[in-house]
């Protein structure tokens, strides 16, 4: 598998293989990166998140591409082990990511450190694992306001009712066997100025 473009474009990610893992193609990704830039998505500068990250394939593409950081957290000592490999394979400086091997619900369930621009969500199939991670990762406030959240799951996974209703649906396609859904964080209203008063 290789990053489709930016600084490390054509370079290769390293992938592991098991149960639950299914780095996302690159044309997914493709369509991914597409449908967000076609939002305002604008990665310089921007904080990614990538949850259930595996071989970090989106959160490496986004920092490629000129994010300004990049979290990972997976749980499999293994994908951890061949995502830091990859990281060093491309060179990317260490202030720009960070990995966390832990639960992600538990992570999540910790008070954020900072909220983020970009999330990407790409639970193990078949675990009903997507409505507690956004839940947890609003609540928590990993998510910034404004900032999309990008989900990969099965085809027929039907969990619409648990979503937060402060993600405003934006898109939901099928790639094969592969559902791609995406919200944005609503932007809370601002305070009104009240009238002055006339004396």
């Amino acid at each position: 598998m290789r990053i489709i473009a930016g600084t490390y474009g054509g370079r290769t990610i390293r992938t592991v293989e098991g149960p639950g893992y299914r780095p996302a193609t690159a044309n997914v990704r493709q369509a991914v990166f597409s449908m967000l830039e076609a939002r305002g998505v604008d990665w310089a500068g921007a904080r990614v998140l990538d949850l259930f990250a595996g071989s970090g394939s989106l959160g490496l593409e986004a920092l490629s591409r000129g994010a300004a950081c990049a979290w990972f957290v997976e749980k499999n000592p293994r994908a951890v082990d061949c995502l830091r490999a990859t990281l060093r394979d491309l060179g990317v400086p260490a202030a720009r990511f960070r990995v966390l091997q832990a639960d992600l619900l538990k992570t999540l369930a910790r008070p954020a450190q900072a909220a983020f621009d970009v999330l990407f969500v790409d639970p193990p199939y078949g675990l009903d694992l997507l409505p507690p991670a956004l839940d947890k990762a609003v609540g928590g406030g990993w998510v910034a306001p404004g900032a999309f959240v990008l989900a990969e799951v099965e085809a027929r996974a039907a969990f619409e009712a648990q979503v937060p209703s402060q993600l405003i649906p934006q898109a939901d396609r099928l790639y094969g066997q592969t559902r791609i859904l995406l919200w944005q964080n609503k932007i809370p209203d601002s305070p009104s100025t009240p009238a002055p008063s006339t004396p």
